[in-house]
């Protein structure tokens, strides 16, 4: 499946700053055109590239001038990520409480909730639940909530759905990853996060939000929270951030998913 996807990012830099970019596709996808543009003021910016886990790609600049700071990106992808085995590491890292999946605060309602189901059951009953009672509501969380927010304030966005899913998930013994991605059919169109679960021997990938489907989904990034995935991150100096536009399309008709069955990203 032939997917084009592309991302503009606009921002003021007031002050030299160090900043680190997640925006282009995780390698493994292998885009056949590829294009990154970072200025500031209209001037090339040169970037390093840094390998992430699981085949993401951040670009790392560690003195960005003020001035205006644009970054453009295109790529076309034709091919999927290759698929990934659980290693030690990952059930480790994946079954612990991390900053935005604070699983030991909702170990006892996961269990009262979906004690009683088991394999796959577990996968399907937590991400129908979190779809159920959660809505969509642009601005109705701060960058500070975590899951247990999510779960009291009974509404959210993307990254919010996730992760409340991912704690669930992982309260119960299921090791679960947040993914950014682009996705085609999102609406409204934005960078995406879902969820990926290991069950019956891989790594599965489910949106709670029920906004895109997910056999064209491009992952980006890989990691335990929204704090290992963000799109853009400023360590020092000072950043206003101005706009934010990206695009995700397929070609010919969009797949159809009803968010039921077992799916892998790629």
């Amino acid at each position: 499946m032939q997917r084009t996807v592309t991302s503009h990012v606009t921002a003021t830099v007031r002050s030299p700053c160090e900043i680190a970019l997640s925006v282009v596709v995780a390698r493994g996808a292998d885009p056949v055109q590829e294009e990154l543009s970072i200025t500031v003021d209209g001037r090339s910016v040169s970037a390093q590239e840094v390998p992430a886990p699981h085949g993401a790609v951040l670009h790392f600049l560690p003195d960005v001038p003020a001035g205006d700071f644009v970054v453009d990106y295109r790529a076309v992808v034709t091919s999927g990520s290759p698929a990934e085995e659980l290693t030690a590491y990952d059930r480790i890292q994946y079954l612990r409480p991390s900053r935005y999946a604070d699983v030991d605060r909702l170990e006892s309602t996961a269990r009262a909730l979906f004690g009683d189901l088991e394999g796959v059951e577990v996968l399907t009953g937590v991400t129908d639940y979190v779809a159920g009672q959660t809505a969509y509501v642009i601005g109705s969380s701060r960058v500070t909530d975590g899951a247990s927010d999510t779960y009291l304030a009974r509404a959210g966005v993307c990254r919010d759905f996730g992760h409340l899913t991912i704690a669930l998930l992982r309260a119960l013994g299921v090791p679960a990853r947040m993914v950014s991605a682009y996705a085609p059919g999102l609406d409204p169109m934005d960078f995406h996060a879902v969820v990926e679960a290991y069950v019956e021997g891989a790594w599965r990938v489910v949106d709670p939000t029920r906004l895109a489907p997910r056999h064209s989904l491009v992952r980006i990034g890989t990691g335990a929270d929204a704090a290992d995935t963000a799109f853009l991150t400023t360590h020092h100096g000072r950043m206003d951030f101005g706009e934010l536009v990206v695009t995700a399309t397929t070609e010919g008709d969009l797949p159809l998913d009803d968010h039921t069955g077992l799916v892998s990203i790629g």
